[in-house]
């Protein structure tokens, strides 16, 4: 019997994955023709790293393959939080469809999530409710739990929309972290968020051909998409950590705060690294600028993939980092991965810096 329901279940999982992708994939062909015709599109200028017209509203595919996939193939009885997950992506991806459309001013775009990211916390009641023994601290009081998550989705939903820059970034660190969360859950046996990190990783993966390769149909997700694949990450990591607080399976992780982090550490390390310049130059920590990683790669003469790849291969090698070294504590595998991430950042600028002082000594 046992079996049978896992059987089911891996099914389930399969379908998902694989109903999300044609949905997305059949689906973006049309909204590019679309775009094109009403000429909805992301202009070129001195902040974009793309010099012709492309259309923005790749957003709208992820969003309907998501709220479609996991309508049908998720248990909502088994996990009530759904209910109020799909509030929430529609609340976002309103304001992200308005902003992809009309452009809307950042601090309304942030009431929006703000709104959004309060109706999964208080009525989807999803939270940290540990600290998981972080500065000697577990359990969580109600506000804290709820400030400090508020704080956590509103980091990584903009996180993953300040990425988004550069063909294929934002879709392959989401198809990786979804993959990688997803991965766990089924191992940890969550089959409904096993679903969900399917179904995520289904669209995106059909959205990053698009977005990286096709020549035709050439797509970016805007705020539409960016804004919904930050919000799925977010509830991901609340779950993962939240599984992660008693050693109640075979797979459980000892340092599930930095090993979440390390998952999404390209967008939570290059919004903290960008805030952080920006603050040092005495700016605005959200005035736009061209200081993301990405950015100082396209600079230094990679092309878009070459940069995402580069980026994409770092965020596994310290994930594989960090799940190996998970007993070593919190404090410590986080300063690790803060290491490790400032060191692959400085990296491709060190080796371009001794490039042109050998060549300007050979010349």
């Amino acid at each position: 019997m046992q079996t049978m329901i896992q059987f089911n279940s891996n099914i389930l999982i399969l379908f998902s994955f694989i109903t999300a992708f044609i949905i997305v994939f059949t689906s973006i062909p049309t909204i590019v023709n679309v775009a094109n015709i009403i000429k909805l599109f992301d202009e070129p200028g001195l902040r974009k790293a793309h010099d012709t017209k492309v259309p923005t509203l790749g957003g709208i595919a992820i969003f309907a393959a998501l709220l479609i996939t996991i309508g049908v193939f998720a248990d909502f009885s088994k996990q009530h939080e759904f209910q109020y997950l799909y509030m929430s992506s529609i609340i976002l991806f309103f304001v992200g469809l308005k902003d992809d459309i009309l452009i809307i001013a950042p601090l309304k775009k942030l009431w929006g999530q703000l709104l959004a990211t309060l109706v999964l916390i208080i009525l989807g009641d999803v939270r940290f409710t540990s600290l998981h023994g972080f500065l000697g601290i577990n359990h969580i009081p109600y506000l804290a739990s709820t400030l400090l998550t508020f704080f956590v989705f509103i980091v990584i939903i903009n996180g993953f929309n300040l990425i988004d820059g550069i063909d294929g970034l934002a879709a392959g660190a989401g198809i990786l972290a979804s993959l990688i969360f997803g991965t766990w859950f089924y191992l940890a046996g969550d089959y409904e968020y096993t679903v969900v990190s399917a179904t995520l990783a289904g669209s995106l993966i059909a959205f990053f051909w698009f977005n990286a390769y096709s020549k035709r149909h050439k797509i970016f997700m805007g705020d539409t998409g960016s804004l919904m694949v930050g919000l799925f990450m977010a509830i991901l990591a609340v779950r993962f950590n939240e599984l992660n607080i008693k050693q109640s399976n075979n797979w459980f992780i000892h340092a599930a705060p930095a090993v979440s982090f390390a998952i999404l550490i390209v967008p939570l390390f290059d919004t903290i690294r960008v805030f952080l310049i920006r603050l040092f130059q005495g700016k605005s920590p959200f005035k736009a600028d061209t200081n993301h990683v990405h950015h100082r790669l396209l600079a230094m003469g990679m092309s878009h993939i070459r940069a995402t790849t580069y980026i994409l291969g770092v965020n596994v090698i310290i994930v594989i980092v960090s799940l190996s070294f998970n007993h070593m504590g919190i404090i410590r595998l986080m300063i690790l991965n803060l290491i490790l991430a400032t060191l692959f950042s400085l990296l491709p600028e060190i080796i371009y810096f001794v490039k042109e002082k050998l060549r300007q000594h050979n010349s």
